[in-house]
């Protein structure tokens, strides 16, 4: 007798063995038909899958979400039955599941074009028509070495040789196709639908090395209904409306370019974004008790091996030998004993010397120290993207230096500090995730269950809802991430704080406390924005280039209708530029609606007209950005409201 206990706490009894698919037909002819897979003690496995034993099993379907990863991951071997079918001799690689879709690596001599995705896609849907039973199987291994061998599929054959002895070789069969996978995967194609599209083609290293031959990488997307991948599209389609590089160019605010590699070319008006933000984060910090501080962007080696850096991030560093001058015209020359120096790639080393200037007691903790630190990362060139992955990035990093019975305090100040500035900058939905050990650490198990512990204390006193993500916290310490939605519902990872018992005793930090004996501080790693070059990129693509007008690059552009007007409109900008107001003027000889049109694509938040009618009664008439109408108001009476609205949040 198997008894089966289903998610709503019912129980099935069987006399014997049943499958998945059996026990779906049992419950209901319609769950039969829906059924994917089933969930056996939180284990997704095929519907084929024989339950042996008294367990806890639930049925999944297509409205589940966690049918998605299982929907694409058939999409994947779907795609590759394709290609082999219309492209013979090419091999399949790895095919994983990502973020919204899929993707296949596969080697083939000629490339493949866009054109060929049309015909892959359309062979997928045939494949889907021909509702493929699939059918897993476990081979011994020197059958799957020989099997793929013969076939000419080195890549599989290479994957097989690489597996530990006695991992189970488990092969999955799809019509008269197969691959090597651990599955699980649907009973059939025809489950899959045919919600999906293929995307794009990239080149790809084997292995992701790249000493290895290069690959060519299909993406795809996909979806449980024609609904959610419509939505995916028109999603994907507004995102490239509103590409920060895209707009970045057409307002004129940075550029970047192949001999600076993942540095940014800030212009006057990208620079002005630049500087509004980070002059509200200031006051935000400083009305937060924070002092601010500056440290150098090159340090010795020494510091980064103590803290563990160097062993973790070596390769992502930029690291120089300290060059020894010669005596002579001939250039710098390098000392056998020259030591080596690293750009920072963060700050926390940096803002451990000056915590160590001196003596520290309780009585200066806790010390919040906060740095707008320049910090360089040896990214490669393919992970490169515009403002949101660089090599050069400034953080509105800081870090509080606490007692460990001021860390929930401390916490819980940071998560509303955190909560108003992402509600002032327009960013009200927020998920908060903690993040606990990772599997390579630094620290005793005691230690991190005391720093996992206090920081899930700190969220709930912080009344945050959260969700914990296994594995995924620093080396040194857990850490609270917060992920803010933009505005057509994608999530960005920009804030975090993470409790640290293990920097303070690498750098050897400490405090007198009440008894008069040293003790080690807890440091809390946080920041607020990230990378400000990100979070202006997540800003542009979020207003889509229309900035709050505080932060917009220029706020107010006068523009006159007659030359006429032209004394009138420089009194109306001399006007607004007494108020603080960012304003240009534009007495062009263009046609007025013309130039409300360019500016207008310039994303110019305000447009002030003016004609003979408007000075002669001292008024301007307004025109808002994306609004169908103009407000006529004195010249007073306008300059205060422009002045009042481009005033930054909480001046």
């Amino acid at each position: 007798m198997v008894a089966i206990t289903l998610p709503d706490g019912s129980v099935r009894n069987f006399p014997g063995p049943v499958t998945g698919a059996e026990l779906a037909a049992d419950i209901g002819p319609g769950l039969a038909k829906a059924a994917l897979a089933i969930r056996l003690n939180e284990t997704m496995m095929d519907l084929a899958t024989t339950i042996t034993e008294d367990t806890t099993v639930a049925i999944v379907t297509a409205k589940d979400d966690e049918a998605l990863e299982l929907l694409r991951h058939d999409a994947a071997h779907v795609m590759a039955e394709a290609v082999q079918e219309l492209f013979p001799g090419t091999q399949a690689t790895i095919g994983p599941v990502i973020e919204n879709g899929f993707f296949y690596d596969f080697a083939r001599e000629q490339p493949f074009t866009l054109d060929d995705l049309e015909l892959i896609e359309k062979r997928m849907r045939e494949i889907v028509d021909r509702d493929e039973e699939i059918v897993r199987e476990v081979w011994a291994r020197e059958d799957a070495v020989e099997h793929f061998s013969e076939i000419g599929e080195k890549y599989k054959t290479e994957i097989i040789q690489g597996f530990p002895d006695g991992e189970e070789i488990r092969i999955y069969k799809q019509g008269n196709w197969l691959d090597l996978c651990r599955g699980p995967h649907l009973p059939s194609t025809g489950k899959l639908g045919k919600a999906f599209k293929l995307m794009k083609l990239a080149g790809a290293y084997w292995r992701g090395d790249h000493r290895n031959e290069m690959l060519q990488r299909i993406y795809g997307t996909c979806w449980a209904n024609e609904k959610q991948l419509k939505a995916h599209l028109l999603m994907l389609e507004e995102a490239e409306k509103r590409d920060h590089r895209k707009l970045g160019r057409e307002m004129d605010l940075f550029h970047l370019q192949e001999e600076a590699q993942g540095s940014v070319f800030w212009h006057p008006k990208g620079y002005t974004v630049w500087l509004e933000l980070e002059s509200y984060i200031r006051k935000k910090l400083a009305g937060a008790g924070y002092v601010e501080v500056k440290t150098p962007q090159l340090l010795d080696s020494k510091f980064w091996e103590q803290s563990g850096h160097w062993s973790k991030f070596r390769e992502n560093m930029f690291v120089v030998p300290d060059e020894i001058p010669s005596t002579d015209d001939d250039a710098p020359v390098v000392s056998k004993d020259a030591k080596l120096m690293a750009i920072k790639p963060m700050n926390c080393p940096a803002h451990v010397q000056i915590y160590k200037q001196g003596i520290r007691s309780y009585r200066d903790l806790p010390l919040r120290m906060a740095e707008f630190g320049c910090c360089h990362r040896n990214e490669p060139h393919g992970a490169l993207h515009g403002l949101m992955r660089v090599r050069q990035m400034t953080q509105d990093d800081a870090h509080i230096f606490c007692e460990e019975s001021q860390v929930t305090e401390e916490t819980t100040a940071f998560c509303a500090l955190l909560q108003s500035v992402y509600q002032d900058l327009g960013f009200e939905d927020l998920e908060v995730k903690l993040a606990t050990r990772p599997d390579v650490r630094a620290g005793e198990d005691a230690t991190w269950d005391r720093a996992e512990e206090a920081l899930e204390d700190a969220v709930k006193a912080a009344n945050l809802d959260y969700e914990i993500t296994p594995g995924e916290g620093a080396f040194y310490g857990p850490k609270l991430e917060f992920h803010l939605k933009d505005a057509i519902g994608r999530t960005w990872q920009c804030g975090t704080i993470q409790l640290d018992f293990v920097l303070p005793e690498r750098l050897d930090a400490s405090y007198v406390g009440r008894d008069g004996e040293k003790h080690r501080p807890v440091m809390l790693h946080r920041a607020i924005l990230g990378s400000l070059e990100r979070f202006i990129g997540i800003l542009i693509e979020n207003y889509a280039g229309k900035l709050p007008l505080w932060l917009a690059p220029i706020q107010v552009v006068v523009t006159t209708i007659t030359s006429d007007a032209d004394a009138y409109g420089a009194e109306v900008l001399e006007t607004l530029k007494a108020k603080g107001i960012r304003a240009e003027l534009d007495i062009r000889n263009e046609k007025i609606n013309y130039k409300v049109r360019e500016h207008s694509k310039a994303k110019v938040p305000v447009i002030a007209v003016v004609g003979l009618k408007e000075a002669e009664a001292k008024t301007v008439a307004l025109r808002r950005l994306g609004g169908k109408t103009q407000e006529i108001l004195a010249l007073t009476e306008a300059t205060d409201t422009l002045a009042s609205e481009a005033a930054a949040p909480g001046s």
